[in-house]
């Protein structure tokens, strides 16, 4: 699958959850803070979530050196595609793109980032992406857990 972002290295990640339940955590603005790595609190979320234009205040870092931020959505294909611009003032300002492939068992989920303003910018492509090849994979475990315990509400066992 092509990405948005062409030199942006994608992380992959196949859960048994179908598209539906992993856009469900997605279109949950509220639970952003559960899944994306280094949020550390949502404070608000736009009604209209996750519509392009929508917006959901978060903080990032861990207490007393936590930052106020936002994250908006630029676009959006319900169950199928996500592409967001997430700030982390004043370090950066990111795109990421989340790709939905339905598949017979489930769902595989295509996540791809990179840093598109502000001096992080300036480290070198090799190093921001090679972190941001870390985090995302621990991003897209923890939204495939939120999907799949979705999952497992909607189809209880016995």
């Amino acid at each position: 699958m092509e990405s948005l972002m062409h030199n942006a290295p994608e992380i992959t990640r196949t859960t048994s959850a179908t598209p539906e339940q992993v856009w469900g955590v997605l279109a949950d603005g509220w639970a952003y803070g559960s899944w994306v790595v280094g949020a550390s609190r949502v404070r608000a979320v736009d009604i209209t979530w996750p519509e392009p234009g929508s917006c959901l205040h978060h903080s990032i870092g861990t207490w007393p050196a936590v930052l106020d931020d936002s994250t908006s959505v630029l676009e959006a294909e319900v169950g199928r595609r996500l592409v967001l611009s997430a700030r982390t003032r004043p370090a950066a300002v990111q795109t990421v793109e989340l790709v939905l492939e339905p598949t017979a068992e489930g769902t595989v989920v295509h996540m791809s980032e990179d840093v598109t303003s502000g001096p992080a910018r300036l480290v070198p492509a090799i190093v921001r992406q090679t972190a941001l090849v870390v985090r995302n994979r621990e991003a897209l475990h923890r939204l495939c857990l939120l999907a799949e315990r979705a999952s497992s509400l909607d189809h209880p066992q016995g």
